[in-house]
């Protein structure tokens, strides 16, 4: 028995429409088009009334606490931020914050960041791979960022990127494979049970 991989996508734009989350949305379909997957995508900007004052768990609403449940029992992830300040937003971090310590260990995590111009790009290396080092996930190797440039019509729109995103999604296979086969194995081990 095979089950569709669940993929989450996590964009830390706070406004609507987020380039953000068009580039987070842009890798979901990329990687729906190679796997077999349950893609869902989470937008912060939307949770953020929920999450203003909240500093423990218990405090967030179920709305809040769902979205938190999708990112901890997925099998990849798809992490895309805005660049502030030279970092991910805070409200970013803040989601992060309550997700459990070792919910993402092992779990593939492909990294993507947006940007006014090209200064920021190293934020994948130097910011967002450290986070999810903490959590113990498999960060792939190639990230994608993107300038404003890069979008038109609320679409990724420079070749360049969709070719870097192609080749990103094309060598993180192996590892969707890797976590496919082990979902797979503990579906049909709850099944046998």
């Amino acid at each position: 028995m095979t089950r569709p991989l669940r993929i989450v996508a996590v964009s830390g734009g706070l406004q609507r429409p987020s380039r953000a989350a068009t580039l987070a949305q842009h890798l979901l379909d990329l990687i729906g088009e190679e796997v077999p997957c349950q893609p869902h995508l989470i937008e912060l900007g939307q949770l953020a009334p929920h999450l203003a004052g909240a500093l423990w768990r218990s405090q967030l609403p179920d709305t809040v606490e769902r979205e938190l449940a999708a990112v901890e029992q997925a099998d990849v992830l798809v992490v895309a931020t805005p660049v502030y300040r030279g970092s991910y937003t805070g409200l970013f971090k803040h989601f992060f914050d309550f997700i459990d310590q070792d919910a993402l260990v092992d779990t593939p995590i492909l990294l993507a960041a947006t940007g006014g111009s090209e200064r920021h790009a190293l934020v994948i290396d130097h910011q967002l791979r450290p986070l999810f080092s903490f959590f113990q996930a498999r960060t792939l190797p190639l990230g994608i960022y993107a300038t404003d440039r890069d979008f038109a019509d609320g679409r990724v729109h420079d070749e360049a990127l969709v070719q870097r995103a192609r080749l990103a999604v094309q060598r993180a296979l192996p590892l969707l494979a890797l976590a496919h086969r082990t979902t797979t194995t503990a579906v049909a081990k709850v099944v046998a049970a």
